[in-house]
């Protein structure tokens, strides 16, 4: 029997606070709005404000909070003081780290020393951080959180309202071979909060998901089953939402000679509706088919504006990896999907040699799509999973010579980027081949994420130690640096770049200038977005709790987008006034829309951090 949405709303609210197991209120819902812009009214006010993880540290974390002062001030020393009002460690000094952006000074305060498990504040010169917590379990249950959004997302049936939508996909368009006959394609995720469905995210969200588990199943639990409704299914609930992604992903790559690549345009973006009632008009009728693009090699877009796609590669790869490592997952679990899997990676691969370039996103009447620019890392990482897979030599011969030929993510050190050009914003594909070479293989993937590593870490030299470009969707950057900061600690044992992944993981919990959490509802007693850039946010007031949000950009990049403003005040802005802008406001679709391919891509860095096992550290 089917929940209504009220049941399925209520669920989502509250078991997706989960991250605390002790019993305490630490993780119990925030107040309103309202409340949340009277506490920032009020701080903006001092001379400055201390920013913390919300979410915790762990006992060994390297643990360093961040004061931002949006006036000169001269701070000297602070201490951390318990729940009882005593003084746990310092007084201690304060690091002088330069200005950035708002923050006219900034100040690192370091209280790594303080490993006890509890519940503590900082205080210097009359000023106190929020509640912070350092436990062991402060990630537990961050991973299964994330994906409560990529439910939400869920094209096909979907949970939250407790109905199928988009049932009509879709009618192929712009193969002339194909053109106006009909394509089962329902099912998958929305990318965002238009209704859009892309390859080009959905199968590397597929594939990290996977990939998460694989390495650290512990981390998951099985709390809903398969449709994303309450109730256990024998089957970790990651796993079932891979899976719902794998199926689509066969309806995408149908035979051999069919790869589709999206469903629906930007005339999407003309309604304002929920799934349930989509309005969107392709051209037969409201509500009715969407267009279905295929893999051609060459620039597509319907109407005046084109893309400019040059092969089949960037999407063939990354249909191979995902269903490579799902048939490995899958192998025992259910044979006969495990062999269905299996062909289709090797068929995707082939498509991929065949025809090398990048299948870029189409737009409809808008000049916005994703403009990857990159194919090798996803044939690598296809051939890697493929070698891992079957044990054929020739895959490892292939991922080798791939991997040379893009051993740094281009966006790396860069300062800035065409929108998502260089996806995805890291190579899986050197840590597959890390997992399955030997110490010559090894050695050359963790050179090649050392590299860019060093060219991120060569930019960070602010208080907030961050080295990113702040494009479009700067927190997928993020998350992407701290995971392979993470991938390279964990296949060296070097903590060389620890401090700035460490820097990384804080910045996504509230260690930035605005202190505000980037996933929605984590941990439920911070500060997060609440008033996102989404229909179904806006018009059910529900929480999208696990959702990550765009992330900051440039303020050249706000200002010039189309149709994007502010709605009310801005409750950040005496934060808002240096080169990177935050809005918590549904009218900023740049800054603060949740994205589905960056919460699947931190589905693998917080599950990894759950995992104590697989957290090491090893002081330089």
């Amino acid at each position: 029997m089917r929940l209504s949405l009220v049941n399925i709303a209520l669920g989502l609210f509250v078991l997706g606070h989960t991250t605390d197991t002790t019993g305490s209120d630490f993780n119990r819902p925030s107040g309103d709005l309202q409340q949340a812009v009277a506490v920032v009214s009020q701080t903006s006010a001092r001379p400055f404000v201390i920013r913390i993880n919300q979410l915790g540290y762990l006992p060994h974390d390297l643990k360093v909070a961040v004061v931002c002062a949006t006036a000169s001030v001269a701070l000297s020393r602070f201490t951390v003081r318990d729940t009882a009002g005593k003084v746990a460690y310092g007084p201690a000094a304060a690091r002088a780290s330069g200005a950035f952006g708002p923050c006219v000074e900034t100040y690192r305060l370091d209280f790594s020393s303080v490993t006890r498990r509890g519940r503590y504040m900082i205080v210097a010169d009359g000023v106190e951080s929020p509640p912070l917590r350092i436990d062991p379990d402060v990630y537990r249950g961050a991973a299964d959180t994330l994906l409560y959004y990529m439910r939400e997302q869920r094209s096909g049936f979907n949970p939250v309202f407790n109905a199928t939508v988009h049932t009509h996909d879709g009618i192929i368009v712009g193969d002339s071979a194909r053109d106006g006959q009909f394509r089962a394609t329902s099912g998958g995720w929305a990318d965002a909060s238009d209704y859009l469905q892309y390859v080009t995210t959905s199968a590397n969200a597929t594939y990290v998901m996977l990939a998460a588990y694989r390495d650290h199943p512990r981390s998951f639990a099985d709390a809903f089953d398969s449709d994303g409704l309450p109730g256990p299914n024998r089957t970790a609930d990651v796993l079932d939402e891979a899976r719902h992604g794998l199926e689509w992903l066969l309806h995408m790559f149908p035979s051999d000679s069919e790869m589709y690549n999206q469903v629906g345009d930007d005339r999407d973006h003309a309604y304002l509706d929920l799934p349930t009632t989509d309005s969107s008009d392709y051209g037969w009728g409201k509500g009715r088919e969407r267009p279905v693009y295929p893999c051609t090699g060459q620039p597509q877009g319907l109407f005046s504006f084109k893309n400019r796609s040059t092969g089949k590669a960037s999407t063939a790869g990354k249909f191979a990896s995902a269903f490579a490592i799902a048939a490995a997952q899958y192998r025992n679990r259910d044979p006969v999907f495990a062999r269905q899997l299996r062909e289709r990676a090797i068929a995707a691969y082939a498509v991929g040699l065949a025809s090398p370039g990048v299948c870029q996103t189409a737009p409809g009447h808008a000049p916005y799509f994703y403009e990857e620019a990159n194919w090798t890392d996803d044939m690598e990482l296809g051939a890697a999973e493929l070698y891992a897979l079957t044990g054929e030599a020739r895959y490892a011969r292939d991922a080798a010579d791939f991997a040379r030929r893009e051993p740094v993510t281009p966006w790396m050190g860069a300062d800035t980027a065409r929108h998502y050009e260089w996806y995805p914003w890291y190579n899986s594909g050197h840590y597959a081949m890390w997992r399955a070479g030997n110490p010559r293989t090894r050695a050359a993937m963790a050179m090649h994420y050392r590299q860019g590593l060093e060219r991120v870490v060569g930019r960070a030299h602010n208080g907030f130690r961050v080295g990113i470009p702040f494009i479009w969707c700067s927190n997928d950057l993020m998350v992407a640096f701290a995971t392979q900061a993470y991938l390279y600690r964990r296949m060296t044992g070097d903590n060389l770049f620890l401090e700035y992944e460490t820097a990384a993981r804080d910045w996504l919990f509230g260690a930035n200038p605005w202190g505000v959490s980037m996933v929605i509802g984590l941990p439920a007693s911070g500060d997060y977005a609440h008033d996102p850039h989404s229909v179904v946010s806006r018009q059910l007031q529900l929480q999208l709790t696990g959702g990550l949000i765009d992330g900051p950009v440039y303020s050249s990049i706000f200002h010039n987008l189309k149709a994007v403003h502010l709605t009310h005040p801005d409750r950040f802005a005496a934060f808002n006034t240096g080169f990177i802008v935050y809005h918590d406001d549904w009218g900023d679709y740049s800054t603060n829309e949740p994205i589905m391919d960056g919460t699947a891509s931190l589905t693998y860095l917080l599950s990894a951090l759950a995992d104590t096992d697989a957290v090491t550290y090893r002081r330089r």
